[in-house]
């Protein structure tokens, strides 16, 4: 089924907690060489056919004003996937 996929994260100024708490687990499991994480999301919207490019540009205004939050996070990409 073809999607669309947004894919979310923190604003790069602000404090990621996830990620700043996964960092710390990774190191204690001997992974030293990284050095942070951030954690996101990823949004799928499903459509019963390949999305149009006006369904492309649709999605990416919805993430920008419904699925995510402006204040605290950036929407990084919205792409087409084919499963």
């Amino acid at each position: 089924m073809p999607k669309i996929v947004v894919q979310v994260m923190p604003k790069q100024d602000l404090l990621d907690p996830q990620g700043k708490a996964v960092a710390k687990a990774l190191e204690r499991s001997g992974h030293k060489a990284i050095k942070a994480v951030r954690i996101g999301k990823r949004i799928e919207l499903h459509y019963s056919s390949t999305p149009t490019a006006a369904q492309l540009a649709e999605a990416q205004k919805i993430a920008e004003s419904f699925l995510t939050n402006g204040v605290i996070e950036d929407v990084v990409s919205v792409t087409v996937e084919q499963d």
